[in-house]
């Protein structure tokens, strides 16, 4: 039997509404600051842990804003939305540029699968979206 794999994303949203992003150093890709699991982690410690390594930002969890499976490769994400506390922007291995982004400015740089998860943290407290994908596209619900 398959297994799926757990990634946790966060999305950094300043109090002037900009939202944290990174190219990602491997496809050149602008996506929120996430990776993998680990075995032992809390999702919200993943999330942090990410946001930390991958841009420098210290980051408090706030709540989980969405639930994405990628169909295609088995990819459960949990998104974030967090807020930062300290530390100073920098790139890493896994990134080549780390900036703050208008929500416009994500619509036009981001795939769809990925700025639906920051639009997604960017609306008002609710219940969590769960949303699938093929990798490039949403997939309509059923």
């Amino acid at each position: 039997m398959p297994l799926h794999s757990v990634s946790v994303a966060g999305v950094v949203v300043r109090d002037d509404g900009r939202v944290l992003a990174i190219r990602r150093a491997d496809n050149g890709t602008w996506e929120p600051p996430g990776g993998v699991l680990e075995l032992d982690e809390r999702p919200e410690d993943g999330a942090a842990r990410e946001v930390l390594e991958e841009t420098g930002i210290h980051v408090s969890v706030e709540r989980l804003t969405g639930v994405y499976k990628n169909m295609t490769r088995g990819i459960v994400a949990l998104v974030f939305r967090c807020r930062p506390v300290d530390g100073v922007e920098r790139t890493s291995e896994e990134s080549t540029a780390v900036e703050w982004l208008t929500s416009k400015e994500v619509e036009k740089r981001m795939g769809a699968v990925y700025a639906v998860r920051v639009l997604d943290a960017l609306a008002p407290a609710g219940t969590p979206y769960v949303r699938a994908h093929d990798g490039h596209r949403l997939l309509a619900s059923t």
